[in-house]
Order: structure tokens, then C-alpha cells, then sequence
């Protein structure tokens, strides 16, 4: 094939091979998010130190727990009234020994004690109660953790709106013994009995974002020390009457955060990259923000094989004419 041919079929080659760059799918597509709602009464995480032993018994419980969805249900209600765990190790206490053995504790008792949950194609929402009821730890069968008289939560995430969370707490609230003043928001409330131990206690504590929202009644961080039925210290974590749920995909919300309003709670205003528009930044534009693409390599390699073949033709071109 003459020279010139030679360089003309590479010329012509030349958009075809930059063409020919594969096409990469994206692998990195997270899977739909289906909402989930999640509420229970009560739940402790609790360490037990023992006075004859150096070892810690954990106290992981939890009373009218329900989280959704879960083996396909999208419904689902609980109503236990009471509490009760085991503890190795714990001593009997006189005259108020457990039906179920020395080693069993009573952790909460209550008249009323509800949690609910729903999740369908319209939103999720959970909810959870608790009425005149009271939280012991081990070692203090006597003296009651926390006494309340009414604690609600409630989180609701709808389709298309932007998620809500309430907790309230009515009437009387009693730690060990003292009665304590509800105050919503700002520093938790500590309470400390000498000879027992120390009781911090937040109120109605809420966050909500976009796409979720939470809400527990009474977060009760507990260091006490009995030194009683052989225990020596009970430190962890109560917290009464939780609620919290996440809208399915495509049901948050877009709106901003009013004027001076934030989530409450830990959880920071969820900031929103996109333009005003809500549009996703057009691909052209992505492409002069890098500089580049994934087709840059095939770009590159296809340029080099042109440069490679025109030299050849002019080689040829040259041994021709010699000859």
C-alpha cells in the first residue's frame, strides 16, 4: 500500500480508535433506602461491679423494643409492663428476695408501658409511652433509680416532608429519692445523694434532619455505689421512651432550616451541595471543575497510535522515493 494510503487510512482511523474508549458503569450506586422506624421504653446498658469479684457484669436490656422493617413486617406493637434481669453474683436481699431467685432484678415496673412502629409507602412513624412507673438498679432494691408519672415520645417521617420529633414529660419526676425540676434543653440535671451515688438527667431531648428524626423522653447517665447485696458500683446508661424514624427514598425534603432554627440535639444542619435549583451540576461543567474524565487515558493512548502511524508513512514515503 503506497505511503500516502498508509497515513490517510490512519488519519481515518484516528475517530474511530478515540471513539472506541469503553463506557464505565457505576458500580458505586448505593441500594434505595427503604425507612425504618424504631421505638422501646426503656433500655440500659449498665456495668456492675461486684464487691468479691474484680470482674464487671454488663446489664444489656431493653422493655418493648420494636425495630422496623423487619422479616417483612410493617407493623408492630408492644406492651410488657415490667422488667426483669439477671445478675450473677448479687446477693439476696432480706426480705425482698426476687420470685424468680436471688440473682434476678427488678429493672422497671409500670401501669402502662407502649411502643409502636409503622412503616409504609407514605412514611414511617414511631411512637413510645410510659405512666407511673419505676427504674431500679442492682444493689438498690429499696431506693428507685428514677420515678416518672408520664414520658411520651413520638417521630414521624413522612413522604415529602420534613421529619418531626416530640418528647414530653409530664408530672412528677423523682431521682433517688429527690424530686427534680424538668427543664428542656441547655445542661442535664445532676442529681447526687451522699452515700449512694450520682444521677445526670437530660430532658425531651430531640434531632431531626432531612431524612430522619429521634426523640427520647429521659437520658439518665448513672454512677452510683450501693455497697450493698454485694455490689459495689453501677455505672452506664438508662434511657426511657425513644422514638425515631428515616423517610423511604426520595421522601426528605429539600426545605431549608427556618430562620434561627436547628436540630436539636448533637446532630449538626445537614448542608445541602447541590445548586438553589436542586439540579445535579451538569456533566460539562464537572468535566472543566477536574480537568479530565475516565475517557482521558483512551484520549491520550489514541493520540499517541496517530502520531505513531504518521511517522511510519513518512518513513515508507521517504525509502520509496529512494528507491
Amino acid at each position: 500500500m503506497p505511503a500516502t494510503a498508509v497515513t490517510a487510512a490512519a488519519l481515518a482511523a484516528g475517530p474511530a480508535l478515540l471513539l472506541a474508549a469503553p463506557v464505565h458503569a457505576d458500580d458505586s450506586a448505593a441500594p434505595a433506602r427503604t425507612g425504618s422506624a424504631d421505638a422501646s421504653v426503656l433500655r440500659a446498658d449498665l456495668d456492675v461491679s461486684l464487691l468479691d469479684k474484680t470482674v464487671q457484669v454488663p446489664v444489656l436490656s431493653t422493655l418493648n423494643e420494636i425495630r422496623l422493617p423487619a422479616a417483612g413486617r410493617e407493623t408492630g406493637a408492644a406492651d410488657k409492663t415490667a422488667l426483669d434481669v439477671r445478675v450473677d453474683g448479687l446477693a439476696p436481699a432480706e426480705g425482698a428476695e426476687h420470685p424468680d431467685g436471688a440473682q434476678a432484678v427488678n429493672i422497671a415496673r409500670a401501669e402502662v408501658a407502649t411502643a409502636e412502629a409503622t412503616v409504609d409507602e407514605d412514611g414511617t412513624e414511631a411512637s413510645a409511652n410510659l405512666a407511673r412507673a419505676e427504674v431500679h438498679v442492682p444493689g438498690l432494691p429499696a431506693l428507685s433509680l428514677v420515678e416518672v408519672e408520664e414520658v411520651t415520645s413520638k417521630a414521624v417521617c413522612a413522604v415529602g416532608e420534613k421529619p418531626e420529633a416530640e418528647s414530653h414529660t409530664l408530672g412528677a419526676v423523682t431521682v433517688l429519692g429527690k424530686r427534680v425540676t424538668v427543664t428542656v434543653g441547655g445542661e442535664p440535671t445532676v442529681v447526687a445523694v451522699p452515700g449512694v451515688g450520682e444521677v445526670s438527667l437530660g430532658f425531651s431531648q430531640t434531632t431531626t434532619t432531612r431524612s430522619t428524626a429521634s426523640a427520647a423522653a429521659l437520658r439518665l447517665t448513672v454512677a452510683v455505689n450501693p455497697l450493698k447485696l454485694n455490689v459495689a458500683e453501677v455505672a452506664g446508661e438508662v434511657t426511657l421512651v425513644e422514638a425515631a424514624c428515616e423517610t423511604p427514598a426520595g421522601g426528605g425534603t429539600d426545605t431549608a432550616e427556618e430562620p434561627g432554627e436547628r436540630p436539636q440535639g448533637d446532630a449538626e444542619p445537614v448542608q445541602d451541595a447541590r445548586p438553589a435549583d436542586g439540579a445535579d451540576p451538569a456533566p460539562e461543567r464537572q468535566l472543566a471543575e477536574t480537568g479530565g474524565s475516565s475517557a482521558t487515558p483512551y484520549l491520550v493512548g489514541g493520540a499517541a497510535l496517530l502520531v505513531g502511524l504518521g511517522v511510519s508513512g513518512v518513513v515508507l514515503a521517504r525509502l520509496r522515493t529512494r528507491g
